[in-house]
């Protein structure tokens, strides 16, 4: 074996190994959050965790069905706001705009996605509350200002991969429907949009996981209130929001229904990174 060789294949095997790190880590921390959260789950029962109306942890009751509702609700909000704007700005960039204009907004597009979540929960506490509580009522603290700042913290995420999606089309379809006659929006519609679609659905999951694994932004204008939000302009608590806010303090058995809020949160964005993957598999195919 020459000397190439033998680097060679000590390099690969270093990559070997770091990968593998990677992958235990993830693991560990898989089985930790299992092994503290599961116990207490069989104990009482899933079905109390899942569907209980009442957290009250120091009476024993760990319902989690209001912060599951509340995810779901600050999620979909989030999701009617920032898909929109994401793929009307990736349809932009991608079919108007010069390619020029393109390779600089993309960047500072993407910048979005490194500001701290505390900075936009700030911008909405000075700026998104008052309006609301002002224009529509309320304690401003709501899920309608919750979707309005995640809908905008999902943007870089959302506008990235359509962006990847459109571009992966083939420039004969959009060539040969305009060639045939169609105006840029029948072609955009008729053509772009079917040929892109497993990519900007797995946008629009990947956004979806990043809106529903929030925490800061949330904590800070979410309201927090352990109950099923009854309208948009009512508060509301999220499963990152009951953890963050209760682990510091917590011990014993609430410790333990913590980390089972964790464990449903941790199958929520498992399954839909998963869904993503898939999507983006059968696209490539």
């Amino acid at each position: 074996m020459t000397r190439l060789e033998r680097n060679d294949r000590l390099i690969r095997l270093g990559l070997l190994m770091i990968a593998f790190s990677a992958v235990s880590i993830l693991i560990v921390i898989t089985l930790f959050i299992f092994s503290e959260g599961t116990p207490i789950m069989f104990k009482y029962g899933p079905g109390r965790f899942l569907f209980g109306l009442d957290w009250y942890p120091s009476e024993k009751a760990f319902g989690l069905l209001p912060m599951i509702v509340g995810s779901f609700f600050v999620t979909a909000g989030a999701l009617l706001v920032g898909v929109p704007m994401g793929l009307a700005c990736a349809i932009v960039l991608t079919q108007f705009a010069s390619k020029r204009v393109g390779r600089i907004l993309k960047p500072v597009i993407e910048l979005l996605a490194g500001i701290p979540s505390v900075v936009y929960g700030f911008i909405g506490i000075v700026v998104i509350v008052p309006l609301i509580r002002e224009n529509l009522g309320g304690p401003g603290l709501s899920v309608l200002a919750a979707s309005l700042v995640l809908g905008v913290m999902i943007l870089p995420t959302v506008i990235s991969i359509s962006i990847d999606a459109f571009q992966a089309v083939p420039p004969t379809y959009r060539e040969g429907s305009i060639a045939l006659g169609a105006t840029v929006w029948q072609t955009i519609r008729m053509v772009m949009f079917p040929a892109a679609r497993s990519g900007i659905v797995a946008a629009v999951i990947l956004g979806m996981g990043r809106a529903i694994g929030e925490t800061m932004a949330v904590i800070m204008i979410a309201g927090n209130a352990a109950a099923i939000p009854g309208s948009p302009l009512a508060p509301v608590r999220t499963l990152t929001s009951n953890i963050a806010l209760e682990m510091g303090y917590a011990s014993g058995e609430h410790r333990e229904a913590l980390f089972a809020t964790g464990v449903i949160l941790f199958v929520i964005i498992m399954a839909l990174n998963i869904l993503a993957n898939w999507t983006s598999a059968r696209r490539k195919r």
